[in-house]
């Protein structure tokens, strides 16, 4: 298997040079968060990930987790990796102090969260799920609640997941059954079984904190009825530390196609105590933090199996000997020369490339986006980037994660046979990023998010808000002869983007069908131009780069290299997925179910 080395060059790249995050961290008052800082975290971060993580992957795959009589076990090596990310300090960067937090920005966290994905995906499910479970408790918790729980959550001596999904009710949370019973102290007993809950039950931790939607007695039906509850593993005794049990348990663990490694849990509460977060049936208003957090982690989750795919790939390719090159040897010592001389290698590497590249700058301009929302004390500048984030997040989850399906295909297809078989870690990543696209919302669910509620929701008013940014910077490209064909491209695209919500939105008011029949490729469509727009930028920052004089060279005009094959053979999707959307819903719509037949 391909040794994983965290992208920290690239990374750093999109922070310093692209976004300018020494100015953004000083704005919001990270003095402490320099660059110099940040690049000596990074580095940590890298060797806890490239020499903890990496190495326990391909067994965590192998072996998986067991479960006996509800108690589960983890792969050799995962929990004591896991009391490494303690020790480290890991979980406490981005929270306050007053709570044993560092006080870092969302930003920094989250970029790292990535390379532990794309280094242990199963592995880094369990701290991912701990961060959002601290999120919700921290915005929407009581006073009482976050001293209870937020100190050793934050120190990592507890983890977090968060229980939504039952056997009878995934997206539609509105079908939910789990009950909760006033008792007479203010607490609450809640009985009823969530399914597919990650990191439901593990070996790492003291305790696990669980965040759980259920419908108080006297609740409205449907999605108005439901309230959140925060129900530890093992009760909290009077000295903070986990004491008696508390009626929650582990039933059983699924038995997946990937990330076996990562416990996905059937956890039955049986008149546990709970306590409430936020009013009474307000309970999805105060999940949103969790699941806003959560979508972006998991487009991050696919941008991590895209980087390791390409990783893996192109090493192959540089090594691997078949046939001789088209235009004569390149290896004339060997007996062929190595398959990435050969241009359908290339296309596949190429495009895992500018999407590795491309949507790791679309993910890093979100996280700057939640710095502002979270730290900044201009209420305009917040305004504006939760506009952003309600425009992007179901891009970011959704475009990362449905081009990480193609970048892990490659990786296996540039290994040919190999790639199919275990020993090199690529089938693997196509395994495991499957999941991506399913949980924290399906594709089609965030595609009507993004299209029906979003958009068509606003009126219109959250596109305006990104597509204004994206005019004003090819406007200033204008005077930048080298650009404009790029620029040209990208603003055509920004006027045809909202040409085509208007007709959408037109035709949906006389057919709703037409919103989810335009939905999925409105998203990819939208996906293309923003990540087209983040590959502009990094051209021109590159061919700055280059005007100035620089010792990496390479780097920079692989980066113009790469916008030029993102112009030229990626963005052109769009012309498909255009025509998909003008096709209407009648083509989806007009055949009666019993002609969907089999044989």
């Amino acid at each position: 298997m391909q040794n994983f080395k965290s992208p920290v060059r690239d990374t750093l790249f999109v922070m310093n040079e692209l976004l300018g995050f020494e100015a953004h961290y000083k704005k919001l008052g990270f003095d402490d968060a320099s660059p110099d800082m940040v690049e000596a975290i990074c580095s940590e971060a890298a060797k806890f990930t490239d020499n903890v993580l990496a190495p326990i992957n391909a067994i965590g795959d192998e072996v998986g987790c067991k479960w006996e009589d509800g108690v589960v076990t983890t792969p050799p090596g995962f929990k004591e990796a896991y009391q490494t990310y303690v020790e480290g300090g890991w979980p406490s960067m981005t929270h306050p102090e007053e709570y044993g937090g560092q006080g870092l920005p969302y930003s920094l966290a989250s970029s790292i969260a990535e390379w532990f994905s794309g280094a242990n995906h199963s592995w880094a499910m369990y701290p991912g799920l701990s961060q959002g479970c601290i999120a919700t408790i921290k915005e929407h918790g009581s006073d009482e609640l976050k001293q209870r729980f937020l100190p050793k959550l934050i120190e990592g001596s507890w983890t977090g997941t968060m229980c939504l999904t039952e056997s009878h009710c995934g997206s539609d949370l509105g079908m939910l059954k789990t009950k909760a019973e006033p008792n007479d102290d203010g607490s609450y007993s809640v009985t009823g079984t969530k399914i597919f809950i990650s990191a439901g039950e593990h070996d790492f931790a003291d305790n696990i904190v669980h965040i759980v939607l259920a419908r108080l007695p006297d609740a409205p039906a449907g999605t108005r009825g439901i309230s959140l509850f925060v129900i530890p593993k093992f009760n909290v005794g009077e000295d903070g530390e986990a004491a008696a049990s508390n009626g929650v348990s582990c039933g059983s663990i699924e038995h997946k196609m990937g990330i076996k490694a990562s416990a996905t849990c059937v956890i039955n509460f049986d008149s546990a105590k709970a306590f409430l977060i936020g009013q009474p049936n307000r309970g999805l208003n105060c999940m949103f933090t969790f699941m806003n957090s959560a979508r972006i982690g998991t487009g991050l989750e696919g941008l991590a199996g895209t980087e390791a795919a390409f990783q893996g790939a192109l090493a192959y390719a540089k090594d691997r000997l078949q046939f001789r090159a088209a235009k004569g040897a390149v290896n004339p010592d060997g007996p062929a020369d190595p398959i990435i001389v050969h241009p359908d290698v290339r296309r596949m590497l190429l495009t895992q490339k500018a999407f590795r590249e491309g949507n790791r700058a679309l993910a890093i301009y979100c996280m700057q986006m939640v710095d502002n929302t979270l730290y900044s004390d201009n209420e305009q500048e917040k305004q504006i980037a939760e506009a952003k984030l309600a425009l992007l997040t179901p891009i970011v989850k959704a475009f990362l994660t449905e081009t990480a399906q193609e970048t892990t295909s490659y990786g296996m297809q540039i290994y040919g046979g190999h790639g199919y078989i275990k020993e090199w870690g690529m089938e693997q990543l196509a395994r495991d990023t499957r999941i991506c696209t399913m949980y924290e919302g399906t594709t089609g669910i965030q595609a009507i998010d993004l299209l029906g509620r979003k958009i068509m929701g606003s009126k219109g008013e959250l596109l305006k808000v990104f597509v204004k940014e994206v005019q004003e910077y090819c406007v200033s490209m204008r005077d930048k002869a080298q650009f404009n064909a790029w620029s040209n491209a990208i603003e055509t695209h920004i006027d045809e983007w909202v040409q085509i919500t208007q007709e959408v939105s037109k035709r949906a008011a006389g057919n709703p069908d037409e919103v989810g029949a335009a939905s999925v490729d409105y998203l990819m469509y939208s996906g293309y131009i923003i990540v087209g727009y983040m590959w502009l930028k990094m051209a021109v920052v590159a061919q700055q780069r280059l005007d100035e004089g620089t010792s990496d060279e390479a780097f920079y005009q692989a980066k113009l290299q790469t916008a030029g094959f993102y112009f030229d053979r990626l963005l052109s999707r769009t012309r498909s997925l255009v025509s998909a959307m003008e096709s209407g819903a009648d083509n989806l719509m007009t055949m009666p179910e019993d002609h969907f037949l089999v044989g």
